[in-house]
């Protein structure tokens, strides 16, 4: 049976597909015992829709194949810690568990700037394991920004 570190490279692929497409390379799959049932990538530039970030599309993948827009038992995986709009989706969506690999000090809200599922007053807490792989989610999305910051100076 895979593990955490198996399905954080299944979201790294997906991450490569958003990095090919000049999108920020972070990428998603939501797991049902074992079976992966969502994936996605960042897209929210190529679909003009500031709502794409991966976990959504992997979230909606997963509501869709599944018929049902609550996904209890479902495991998301994600290369980045998920912002503050990911993270209530995820709560919506009755994710049981959530495994990012790079911290966002920026906007992550699983620990970071925020620890949004711990906090006791909101009526679904998922449990989160962060750090999952994260030196090479991390390496991913720094040589991402480092290529867009040389190619701006060339420009």
């Amino acid at each position: 049976m895979p593990n955490d570190e198996d399905y954080i490279r299944l979201a790294l692929e997906q991450a490569r597909y958003a990095g090919a497409l000049d999108e920020v390379p972070v990428g998603a799959i939501v797991v049902l015992n074992g079976e992966i049932v969502g994936k996605g990538f960042n897209q929210p530039i190529g679909r003009h829709d500031p709502t794409a970030h991966a976990e959504i599309v992997a979230l909606r993948d997963a509501a869709a194949r599944l018929g049902n827009y609550r996904l209890p038992g479902c495991e998301l995986f994600v290369t980045l810690e998920p912002c503050m709009m990911c993270s209530g989706a995820i709560m919506h969506a009755r994710i049981s568990r959530v495994v990012f690999g790079a911290s966002d000090p920026k906007t992550g809200v699983a620990g970071s700037v925020l620890d949004v599922y711990a906090e006791q007053r909101l009526n679904h807490h998922a449990t989160v394991v962060g750090g999952v792989l994260a030196a090479e989610c991390g390496a991913m999305l720094s040589s991402f920004f480092a290529a867009r910051r040389q190619r701006t100076m060339n420009a």
